[in-house]
């Protein structure tokens, strides 16, 4: 019976595994859900729709009624994809770019066109009509309904605007648009509404230079509620909500451009990608293997099954929430992939400890899992709580990361947990019952990590304030502090008009390097217009000088037309509510954390030894960059998340095993010194072959990456290698500090 159900439970994942597998190659239906093919990608991967809008009007928009509304827009543009930008432009144009989307007029449709919203009132204060309530023809302009006060609400009342529809007894279904107003807003509605019911005057909204509704007012609102009644159909009343949502706008917008564009980092950049995963899986299955034996078989298989699964979940949530992958997201599936080899390689450990210990392979099986649980549980819950909070509280980058992370980790918890322990019975029930096939627990050599800790501690002040002097250095000699991208710092975007179509392959090979040249930044960004010989080149700020030098090596090197050569400033993708919201983010995100650990582990020093080593990291890695000059741009933030998200899951792990060693009554007589070495040294192999596999993907993913890969990859390889230290040599020596210092003070 055992054995037939063995031979089941391998069916069962193989099974499993080809049949997601093929999912992800083929989906389907003719819809192919679940094929990878039909997971939206970013503008950095496979590009998208751009569209450029321009402020209207005499004057020249303010700086902070651009920012007002690039803030706006970026809210809306959300809804097609977590990875939507918006920019400026220039001094009076707004940029926005959709990445998974490829028809730029159902956008432009769906999006509603940007323009001024006015609700009037049907008379003035002396009872003139301002409009015909049949036609909606004005009979005064808007400077004269400003002046006599006949506009009731402007868009920026406005706060959302949603289609909807009710079920009416003698009408049937009715669709609607609701309306919710501002505070200041509600007021005005309030006070318009309760004069115009009295005669039930109508209230027209004027959208843009034309009325699109002219409801009669049927009762007075005066909760912020409004409800516009008489819609066609579901289309026509969300189309409507649409138009009242961009109509909030400060500034009156019209379209100037609408353009289909090709991935910012080529099809090189996929195809590399691509190739590293699947040689840096391969790489990660031997190692799992060669070190782990039955067991890391078993985690390969189990690994195979997590990795095809998280692809059709992308394509769902792609379809569902508008989830859009781009590099940053890539590097939430990387920490979840490490996520899931490290679940695993703590349970094999813990089987390995109860073998050496004396228990059979069977009952070592069972009791690994049972300790193991825990810190596996600890683990990916605190990184779990970081990437909710990160994905309601994120936008953009932050929202993208966080839910390719949190997709990984619920995954990686389901087939560490349950995948990988059914197959290790499952070939124990086989007849695979030697302990060989399973490894044993070698002896733990005592290195005193805590005795070093001031030495740790030592090395880890001068490094970072090594990496601030750098700083320092770097902004003393008129460079940034740290060498921000064009993301943040704005830049110059450069369009060129070949006299032919360039693939994007030539383009990769013969243009950007003459760039790159230019500029002496790997940065470059690249958007092919489709059904076009214009390429788009975004840039670091550009001075006249090297403009000129770029005009004539188009010219020299490409028979450009140099009157097809535009060049237009562009503000930051990244906006300065965007940092701010990063950062409350990421603040809120540790402080969830810190609660959970303090909670878990009845101990909040605990959770102020994780913080701490948490900002070592970070400060650690900003020194890399400082030295290294690596550029600052899109994919730093979820660098930066990634590797605290993989710091805080390997300090939880040592911390769990101080926590069980401190309960155990065998080790009362240790001091507490030697309990905290012995924790650190018993989780050694378990941090270093972690991160070794880690490592390895993102290694792989540097050697074979292009230029913008590479400056991904390479801080967060030096983020894995700075995780793993804080983990070993200062997490343990800062919890025992808060623990002897605040005892003593007490």
């Amino acid at each position: 019976m055992k054995k037939r159900n063995a031979i089941l439970t391998l069916l069962i994942v193989i099974v499993l595994t080809v049949a997601f597998g093929l999912m992800v190659v083929y989906g389907v239906g003719s819809d192919k859900v679940g094929a990878a093919s039909e997971i939206k990608l970013g503008l950095d991967l496979a590009g998208g729709v751009s569209i450029t809008y321009q402020a209207v009007g005499e004057e020249k928009p303010s700086n902070s009624d651009m920012e007002d509304t690039i803030y706006k827009l970026q809210k809306r543009v959300e809804g097609y994809s977590t990875e939507a930008q918006v920019y400026k432009e220039g001094e009076d144009r707004i940029n926005i770019e959709i990445p998974g989307v490829e028809d730029a007029n159902a956008v432009l449709e769906e999006l509603g066109k940007p323009g001024q919203l006015y609700f009037i009132a049907q008379y003035d204060s002396e009872g003139n009509a301002n409009y015909n309530n049949q036609t909606g023809v004005l009979n005064k302009t808007i400077e004269e309904l400003q002046a006599d006060g006949s506009i009731v609400l402007e868009g920026t009342d406005v706060q959302s605007a949603s289609g909807g529809a009710y079920q009416d007894e003698l009408k049937g279904v009715q669709y609607v648009v609701e309306l919710t107003l501002t505070p200041e807003g509600t007021k005005k509605f309030a006070d318009a509404t309760t004069k115009a019911v009295a005669n039930h005057d109508s209230i027209m909204i004027y959208y843009d230079g034309a009325a699109v509704s002219i409801p009669t007012v049927q009762s007075a609102i005066t909760n912020g509620q409004a409800q516009i009644t008489g819609m066609e159909d579901a289309d026509k009343a969300e189309n409507l909500a649409s138009t009242i949502r961009i109509g909030g706008l400060k500034l009156a917008l019209e379209e100037l451009r609408s353009n289909v564009v090709g991935a910012q980092l080529g099809s090189e950049a996929i195809s590399t990608s691509i190739k590293a995963g699947i040689i840096g899986f391969a790489i990660v299955v031997v190692f799992m293997i060669a070190i782990f034996f039955i067991p890391g078989l078993c985690a390969s298989l189990a690994l195979a099954l997590y990795i095809v699964i998280v692809m059709v979940l992308l394509n769902l949530f792609s379809d569902a929430f508008g989830l859009t992958l781009t590099l940053p997201g890539i590097a939430g599936i990387i920490l979840s992939i490490g996520m899931a080899v490290d679940a695993n390689v703590i349970t094999f450990a813990r089987i390995r400890e109860e073998i050496a210990a004396g228990k059979t392979v069977s009952t070592a099986i069972k009791s690994g899992y049972e300790k193991a649980f825990s810190a596996i549980l600890d683990g990916n819950l605190t990184t779990l709580i970081a990437a909710v909070v990160l994905g309601i509280l994120g936008t953009g980058t932050i929202k993208g990361f966080a839910i390719t992370l949190g997709i990984g980790i619920v995954v990686s918890m389901f087939t560490a947990l349950v995948v990988t322990k059914k197959l290790l019975n499952a070939f124990y029930d086989l007849g695979i019952k030697d302990e060989k096939y399973y490894g044993k627990a070698k002896t733990v050599k005592n290195i005193d990590f805590l005795g070093k800790r001031k030495i740790f501690i030592g090395i880890s002040v001068v490094v970072i304030i090594a990496g601030f002097v750098a700083m320092g250095i770097n902004a003393a000699s008129g460079k940034h502090a740290l060498n921000l991208s064009l993301e943040f710092l704005g830049g110059t975007s450069t369009n060129v008009t070949f006299n032919e179509d360039m693939p994007v392959a030539d383009i990769d090979a013969k243009v950007v390097p003459l760039i790159e040249e230019i500029t002496g930044d790997g940065n470059v960004q690249v958007q092919k217009v489709a059904g076009s010989n214009e390429v788009i080149f975004k840039t670091r700020t550009l001075s006249a000088e090297e403009r000129i030098a770029f005009s004539d090596k188009m010219v020299e090197n490409f028979e450009v037309d140099d009157e097809k050569i535009t060049a237009e400033t562009i503000s930051s993708t990244i906006s300065s509510e965007m940092s701010r919201s990063a950062v409350v983010a990421v603040i809120v995100a540790t402080f969830c954390m810190l609660l959970y650990i303090w909670f878990r582990f009845s101990d909040v020093k605990f959770g102020f030894g994780s913080v701490v080593a948490l900002l070592h990291d970070v400060l650690v890695v900003l020194a890399f960059y400082a030295f290294s000059r690596v550029s600052v741009g899109n994919t730093f933030i979820a660098c930066m998340l990634t590797i605290v998200g993989y710091s805080i899951n390997a300090t939880i792990v040592i911390y769990d095993r101080i926590r069980e060693v401190l309960r155990d009554n065998q080790y009362n007589t240790m001091s507490l010194e030697e309990k905290v070495n012995l924790c650190v040294n018993q989780t050694l192999t378990r941090s270093i072959f972690t991160s070794l596999t880690t490592f390895i993907m993102v290694a792989v993913l540097y050697v074979l990456g292009v230029t913008s890969i590479k400056e991904f990859a390479l801080p967060l390889m030096a983020g894995i290698i700075c995780g793993t230290y804080s983990s070993i040599c200062l997490a343990s020596a800062l919890w025992y500090i808060f623990k002897t210092r605040i005892s003593k003070s007490n």
